[in-house]
């Protein structure tokens, strides 16, 4: 049985995308989201921007069907939101909530980030 608290959000329009709730998201399906080194720039180039980008909008050397799976990795594990606005596909960070689960672990991983890309030139 499925209460109001655990079913999946849906997204905004007429496409609605499946977002665990809140209460769904699971520390170790965070961690492995951002585990990925494509998955963590998408993060960390929404953390940078603090809105909402569509998924055109980031250059990743991926293929067009890579970069949508990245994208609903993180999705699923509750890291971003994405909505369709027309016909472009909006992704957010769903900061607020990973801060209220996990205090201080998005931040710490964004710095942590930023403190490699620098250490290995590609900042």
């Amino acid at each position: 049985m499925t209460t109001a608290a655990s079913a999946p959000v849906p997204a905004a329009g007429g496409r609605d995308l499946p977002h665990p709730a809140p209460g769904e998201i699971r520390l170790e399906s965070v961690l492995h989201a951002l585990s990925d080194p494509m998955r963590l720039r998408i993060v960390r180039e929404l953390a940078v921007e603090g809105d909402e980008l569509s998924c055109s909008q980031f250059a990743l050397p991926v293929t067009k069907s890579t970069s949508t799976h990245h994208f609903r990795v993180l999705r699923e594990a509750g890291v971003i939101r994405q909505v369709y606005r027309g016909t472009a596909k909006m992704n957010g960070l769903r900061k607020d909530d990973l801060d209220e689960l996990f205090p201080g672990l998005l931040d710490r991983v964004l710095t942590a980030a930023e403190r490699q890309a620098l250490r290995l030139g590609n900042g």
